[in-house]
Formats: C-alpha cells, sequence, structure tokens
C-alpha cells in the first residue's frame, strides 16, 4: 500500500519551519491558501515536473496543466495515483475534496470536478506548495 512506503517523510515542527518559507509553512503545514493571482505558477508555462515543496516527490506533469481563470495553478491529473491523496475537507462552512502529498501529507490545494476532458477534474493547487524542475 502507498501509505506505508519507505520513502515517508516525516518532521517535526521545528523542522518544517525551518526547512520552509513562513508562506510555504502556512499553506503545506497549516492548510493555508495563497490569494489567487499572487503565486508563481499561476500563470507559468515551463516544460517539467512540478513537485512538492516539502519533500520533492514529483506530483504534476507540465503537459497536464490548464488555464483554469482561477488565479491557481491547476492540473488534470497528478503524475500518478501514488503521487497525492484526497480527503474529504468541510472547512469554511462547504465540503470539498482536499489534496495531499502522499510523501509527506502537505496540504497542496483540492480537487474539484469542473476540469477539462479528459479527466473532468480540476486539481487547484497554492503555488506555495509547489517547487518546478524544468526538464
Amino acid at each position: 500500500m502507498a501509505e506505508d512506503r519507505a520513502d515517508r517523510v516525516e518532521k517535526t515542527d521545528e523542522e518544517w519551519r525551518a526547512g520552509l518559507t513562513p508562506e510555504q509553512y502556512r499553506v503545506l503545514r497549516q492548510k493555508g491558501t495563497e490569494r489567487a493571482f499572487t503565486g508563481k505558477y499561476w500563470n507559468h508555462h515551463g516544460t517539467g515536473t512540478y513537485t512538492c515543496a516539502g519533500c520533492g516527490n514529483p506530483l504534476f506533469d507540465s503537459q497536464t496543466k490548464f488555464e483554469s481563470g482561477t488565479g491557481w495553478p491547476s492540473f488534470t491529473t497528478p503524475c500518478s495515483p501514488e503521487s497525492v491523496k484526497a480527503r474529504e475537507d468541510t472547512s469554511l462552512f462547504m465540503a470539498r475534496t482536499e489534496v495531499l502529498c502522499r510523501r509527506c501529507g502537505s496540504h497542496l490545494g483540492h480537487v474539484f470536478e469542473d476540469g477539462p476532458e479528459p479527466t473532468g477534474l480540476r486539481y487547484c493547487m497554492n503555488s506555495a506548495a509547489l517547487d518546478f524542475r524544468q526538464r
């Protein structure tokens, strides 16, 4: 089972704070959301892989990125089913599906069922939760 992978990253709160910027810590570890149209990847068009800013886990290929008009980087599908995990989020008086890094458990954003084909999904991520590896 992917949850039991030997490469799972676990750190203390102090280690997370030391290794992340204040904004990354707020988003990844405290489930924050950056303001729309302010993150470094909402309008990014490079070719490569978006990875978890907390642990480097490959999350999304640039070929699955699309312009959603929301002001956050949006993708149709993760690199693999083992890249992310989803769980119900009932905060802010609404039901949504939270997306977490399967490797370190960091909050990445949410997934919605209003995306384009082929999946019909919109993985709406926070730029602060991502790094980018160009190819």
